[in-house]
């Protein structure tokens, strides 16, 4: 055979038939971009804090981690002493104290919900009214000024028949507030909670869809959380999964799905000792959470703990290898989020996230690099797993746990490389064959 000559590969089907498939399954390709049109690529808070209505403040963000940074400085004054209280490693000790620190004075809430549901309760109209225009207004007021949480928003009222018009109108207020402040914040984020029927996500949609067309904004520029706190949500009557079908009625504003640990234990009978966001009925509800989300943009949030870390130093160190090792766990099955709901919670839930993400930092790089440059090992990894290793990557350095520096270095990737691994076409993921 001469050089440069091809030898023509024998087919048995003809090209008529391989257009007939693809003009056959169009309307699946469609479906499957529509549907399931990934990651959105965007920062994602490794908590949720839950401030009253009526307590949120301009100081609000700051006093929490001034009170964090004073609780450390009580129970846990250096290194050693916050690492033996946690069981960190030698190794881990001094890097994790000195970020969560540094964090508490730079960033100490990362995503805040001015609540205006349970932690606010029933209130006379006027008072709401009042506490929604001062919300929009602390919070305009803090993006204006460098202040804010990279997250900001509202917990609305639900959409039962006993609060629905409450919940509507002080959603209203609050947005129409931030639009005569000058607009609305890029970190905006809004929750609906206590949803049991899909028609409910529904209807905040058509409320969000009316209030964009009012002010003129662009079509879906406001999302927001379908909170996960009845059994009705996670199984219909019909068997199926309603949460997955809520995901669907959102017409794609739904951000995330948040697990509310106590409502959702007490609706399937669970007593009050043993309402933890480890019990199995909380696995299940979000194992099914999960599979829902796979996928779609939106992510899943866990839910608290209940145990605050106040009192005595033996009780603040019991609450605090409690909630550390909750986080621990929720990070281990994917749940790259939680809720706090006490600045005694922030010194745990930093520390577990950046003992996380630094504890595995040195073995997916390489693992990422060996894949970058198609350098094997013992390992044989896969683009999705190149998306979940730098997906990694990027969680650890938006949250602070990580530097770009020292994962440049270990990586010879630039966060660009790392973005580009993370979020990759449908077809780079399947051409494998895999």
């Amino acid at each position: 055979m001469g050089q440069g000559r091809q030898e023509k590969v024998a087919t048995s089907l003809a090209g008529a038939v391989s257009e007939e498939i693809s003009a056959s399954l169009a309307p699946v390709d469609a479906e499957l971009e529509r549907r399931y049109p990934g990651d959105p690529g965007t920062r994602q808070p490794v908590h949720t804090v839950y401030v009253p209505g009526d307590a949120f403040t301009a100081g609000t963000i700051r006093s929490w981690g001034d009170r964090a940074l004073a609780a450390l400085d009580e129970h846990a004054p250096d290194a050693a002493a916050f690492a033996a209280v946690l069981g960190l490693p030698d190794d881990l000790a001094e890097p994790v104290h000195s970020r969560v620190r540094a964090k508490l004075e730079r960033e100490p809430v990362e995503d805040l919900r001015v609540d205006f549901e349970d932690g606010y309760g029933p209130r006379p109209d006027a008072e709401e009214d009042e506490t929604a225009a001062r919300a929009a207004r602390l919070i305009a007021e803090a993006y204006a000024e460098g202040t804010a949480a990279p997250y900001m928003g509202i917990r609305m009222k639900c959409m039962e028949a006993p609060v629905r018009d409450r919940g509507i109108r002080t959603l209203d207020i609050f947005l129409t507030g931030l639009i005569a402040a000058g607009g609305l914040p890029a970190g905006l984020v809004l929750t609906l909670p206590k949803v049991t029927y899909p028609e409910q996500v529904t209807a905040i949609a058509r409320i969000l869809e009316a209030f964009e067309k009012i002010h003129g904004l662009e079509p879906g520029r406001i999302g927001f959380e379908i909170q996960i706190e009845t059994s009705q949500s996670i199984l219909a009557t019909d068997g199926t999964a309603t949460v997955a079908r809520m995901i669907q009625a959102a017409e794609g504003r739904a951000t995330g799905l948040h697990y509310g640990t106590f409502d959702y234990s007490a609706c399937l009978g669970v007593s009050a000792a043993y309402q933890a966001s480890d019990h199995p009925a909380a696995d299940h509800a979000k194992a099914v959470m999960q599979v829902a989300a796979a996928g779609t943009g939106v992510r899943v949030s866990d839910g608290s703990t209940n145990v605050l870390p106040v009192g005595p130093t033996a009780r603040v160190h019991d609450a605090w290898r409690l909630h550390y090792g909750l986080t621990r766990r929720a990070l281990a099955r994917a749940y790259y989020q939680g809720w706090d709901m006490h600045p005694g919670h922030l010194p745990t839930r930093y520390a577990a996230v950046f003992a996380f993400y630094r504890e595995g930092l040195e073995q997916a790089a390489a693992r990422l690099t060996r894949y970058a440059n198609r350098a094997g090992g013992d390992v044989m990894d896969e683009p999705a797993t190149a998306k979940a290793l730098s997906g990694y990557l990027l969680r650890g350095l938006d949250c602070g746990a990580l530097d770009n520096g020292e994962v440049a270095r270990l990586t010879g990737l630039t966060r660009a490389d790392l973005e580009a691994f993370a979020m990759p076409r449908r077809g780079d993921l399947t051409a494998s064959g895999k």
